[in-house]
């Protein structure tokens, strides 16, 4: 059973929605970032997406893009999110790491090195957001014996045809889209929602989680029952962005403990 597997088994065995957070690879630093995943790990985050910093993320909105170019002027690569994984894990870091980026940098690292690197620094799968099923085979091939996840997303928009497409070829868990945009913290959750993750969960038995938008408490309560996991971005970057460096470790933890608590 892989990491991702055993995290989602305990925590239906729970009965909990899961936890899942986005930090940007390099922002502010490289360090803080070191320093912020155990952390939140402590504070109650079940698996953690790193953000892989790309010059065109478009599906992001303002608040990743922010934080993208910052670690992108500070040097940060895919080599660098690789290091910064197997330290990660080399401190003890348990929960299920995850690459969020787009294809590019995987295409220009090499897929199979990339994967190879990615497995040997205890990375447990990627989200590619601008790979659709139909261009992403090698990348499937190459996972596949590594046992790597590769979680794709749905938009609220996907037809019944389009979704047992997607679904057919996801491991891990399925990323669903709670909206009809790009990323950033959003007030209420769209009252289509829960119809979506409906129709999702009539296609697959993967964990559904719900991200784009997802901010407060009233967000995962809302989310309890009805999907497996809530991430939280763009949130969790702007207090990363707000918070002075001698307040940022404890103003995190003490968020993520709120949604928590």
């Amino acid at each position: 059973m892989s990491r991702i597997e055993a995290k989602f088994a305990a925590l239906r065995g729970k009965k909990r929605l899961g936890l899942i957070a986005y930090l940007t690879v390099g922002y502010p630093d490289v360090e803080t970032t070191l320093a912020m995943v155990p952390a939140l790990a402590e504070a109650g985050v079940d698996v953690f997406e790193l953000g892989v910093p790309f010059s065109d993320p478009l599906a992001d909105g303002a608040t990743i893009q922010h934080a993208s170019h910052v670690a992108l002027e500070r040097g940060v690569t895919p080599g660098t999110c690789l290091e910064v994984a197997g330290e990660l894990r080399r401190h003890g870091l348990q929960q299920p790491l995850i690459l969020m980026g787009y294809y590019n940098p995987i295409l220009r690292y090499g897929v199979e090195r990339f994967c190879d690197a990615s497995r040997r620094a205890g990375v447990d799968g990627f989200i590619v957001p601008d790979l659709p099923p139909e261009e992403a085979t090698d990348l499937h091939v190459a996972c596949k014996p590594r046992g790597l996840a590769l979680v794709p997303l749905l938009a609220p928009t996907a037809s019944e045809e389009r979704i047992q497409t997607v679904v057919g070829t996801a491991s891990g868990f399925v990323y669903c889209v709670s909206l009809t945009g790009v990323t950033g913290a959003r007030r209420d959750l769209s009252p289509e929602l829960f119809s979506f993750l409906d129709r999702v969960r009539t296609q697959t038995t993967l964990p559904l989680a719900v991200g784009f938008g997802i901010s407060t408490r009233e967000h995962l309560d809302a989310l309890t029952g009805r999907a497996d996991a809530a991430i939280i971005g763009s949130a969790l970057i702007d207090l990363v962005g707000k918070l002075p460096d001698g307040e940022r470790i404890a103003g995190l933890q003490k968020y993520v403990a709120s949604l928590r608590d």
